[in-house]
């Protein structure tokens, strides 16, 4: 009987030791996922922030967030001085009885 009690005791003794290596391997594995998991949650963030940033950028330069030019001023010449563009005729020039389209016509309707 004395080798009962030495057989059981291994016994027990090796169930102990495969638990402790079994925890072990859960925690080395927990380890791992969690870096992992932890890396997968920069990277994912990462992206974002800088799909983000693009899509700002994106908005502000050409969507609808984009500034509107603001209307530049143009010197316009005053009535009377001579006409810059060579292509139109200069006002001096032309006599009172040309068909000019800027000419009042007169008013020939008849009056009650």
């Amino acid at each position: 009987m004395a080798t009962g009690g030495k057989d059981r005791q291994s016994r027990e003794q090796r169930e102990r030791a495969r638990a402790y290596q079994m925890r072990q391997e859960i925690h080395r594995r927990q380890g791992q996922r969690r870096r992992r998991d932890n890396v997968l949650a920069v990277v994912v963030g990462l992206v974002v922030i800088a799909g983000a940033a693009a899509l700002q950028t994106v908005y502000f330069v050409s969507g609808p967030g984009a500034p509107v030019p603001a209307p530049t001023v143009t010197d316009t010449p005053a009535p009377g001085s001579p006409s810059i563009d060579p292509l139109l005729p200069d006002p001096s020039s032309s006599d009172s009885t040309s068909t000019d389209p800027v000419a009042p016509v007169p008013d020939t309707s008849p009056t009650p």
